[in-house]
Order: structure tokens, then sequence, then C-alpha cells
């Protein structure tokens, strides 16, 4: 994609895999693609360099799962890492269930597309779903591909309400606000302010537009003084972290060279590898 040979680049890849997965991506990467150095990041890292900071919280929810990763002076708090399975590609199948019920006819997979498409134009996170569900919804129409409009109602404020309440749809699966309050209540009891005061989100998923007052509050956060962070470039914070991290000066002594690969093998990979 970027039309420059791998073997003039190092690369940044991602750290939460298993330890035998990182040592076989190190070989293929090493012995296969020849890269002359790599460096293993976790994405919420990234994201967090992105926005200035080395300390703080990164709520990170994409398409398939969400994460909240504590993170200390560049690095994160493997035993306090949180992860649900509900995220984005969960709210989008709700949308569509939702707009059957309102008699929209959505069954294929192209159709699950533009369901998508309506989800990340017309819908939102209501500061208080309780009360909106007894009055007049926000109206939204979206212009189909056939040139028809389909007006979304009540939906529009439900579908996201999943990313809170994920039983909504049976799953016993933590809201995204409580694994982030879990998050910060397994770090160390020193850090807990500091956390909440440098909460980031980033990911596809926290680009849903909301209500001036939020969404759920973290259980928790009522006696600390919380402050989130969503950057307007939120969407491709991961790499542009890595590329502010990439061109530091001291990155070099950061990463694995090929030289120390070739000399200690596997054992490079874990002694630079948090």
């Amino acid at each position: 994609i970027l039309k420059v040979p791998v073997s003039r680049r190092s690369l940044t890849i991602q750290q939460k895999n298993p330890t035998r997965n990182r040592e076989k991506t190190a070989e293929i990467f090493f012995e296969t693609l020849g890269v002359p150095g790599l460096f293993m990041s976790m994405q919420a890292v990234l994201s967090l360099y992105a926005t200035g900071r080395t300390t703080g919280v990164v709520l990170d929810s994409g398409d398939g799962v969400t994460h909240a990763v504590p993170i200390y002076e560049g690095f994160a708090l493997q035993h306090a890492v949180m992860r649900t399975d509900i995220a984005g590609r969960d709210v989008t199948r709700y949308l569509q269930l939702l707009l059957r019920k309102e008699g929209a006819c959505f069954h294929t997979s192209a159709e699950l597309e533009i369901v998508r498409q309506v989800k990340e134009r017309a819908c939102y996170v209501s500061a208080n779903p309780v009360t909106e569900e007894k009055l007049d919804p926000e109206r939204v129409t979206y212009s189909l591909p056939d040139g028809s409009q389909l007006e979304v109602n009540a939906a529009a404020f439900r579908a996201p309400e999943l990313l809170f309440r994920p039983e909504l749809v049976g799953e016993e699966w933590e809201g995204i606000h409580e694994v982030l309050a879990y998050s910060i209540q397994r770090s160390d009891m020193d850090l807990r302010r500091l956390l909440y005061a440098n909460i980031v989100v980033s990911g596809g998923s926290t680009l849903i537009r909301r209500q001036a007052s939020g969404g759920a509050e973290a259980p928790g956060a009522k006696d600390n003084r919380l402050k989130i962070s969503a950057p307007q470039e939120r969407l491709y914070s991961t790499w542009i972290g890595g590329s502010i991290l990439a061109a530091l000066d001291t990155f070099r002594r950061m990463w694995v060279s090929k030289k120390e690969y070739d000399e200690e093998g596997a054992r490079s990979i874990h002694r630079k590898t948090f």
C-alpha cells in the first residue's frame, strides 16, 4: 500500500498477543520480510501518545471488541486491562433489528453495510434514554441508495444504548462504562485520581455523536474529577501515536534490531516487550 520496500522500514505492530504469536511474528518479519528493526506496542499506548500524554486510561472501542487500558509513564498496567466483546458491530446488528421492527427490510450483508452507514450518520447516545422513551424521539431521515427515504426514530438512540447495556440483546458482558471504571479501580489507588483525570477514547465506535451530558456515568467516578478527551482524529489515533513514536530520535534504542534478533533470537523480543 505504501509502495515502499518493507526491508527499508521498521514496523510497529500490536503487542496484545500471546508469547508464541509474538515470537512467530518476529520470525516472519525478520527472516521472511527482512525488516531492519521491529517494535511491538499496544494500540492503546499509541492512542495515548497521540494526545501528548504518557499517563492515562484509554477506552478503545472498535468494530468487534472494546478495551480499557490504564497506562502509567508509557507502560500499560497489564493486570488492570479490561475487555468486553460489545462494540460497533453489535450496535450495527442491533440497529438492524430495531429498524426491522419499524418496518424496514434489511437482511443481506450488503444491506447490513447500509445499516452501518445509517448508524454512523443517524445514531446518537442519549443523556437520559429513560426520559427520552417518553418523549417524541429525534427524527432523522436517511437517503437510501435506491433513492428512497428512511426515517429513523427511537432506534437512533436505542441502538447505541447497547454499548452501556449489553443485556438488551441477552449478553452478560459489562457495559463500556463499567469496563472503564473496573480498569481504573484495579489500578494502584494512588493512580486512580490521575487516571480519572486523563481518560482518552479512541476507535470508530466512540465517534457516535452524543448529547451534551453524555451517556452512562462510570461507576465509582462520582468523587473524582472526571476528564474525558475525545480527539477529533481518534479513528486514526493509533496510527498517529505510532508515527509520533517512530519519529523520535530515541526510537532506535527501543526497537529490536536485526542484529539483536540474530544474536539472541526470541529472547530479544521478550527483553524489549512489556
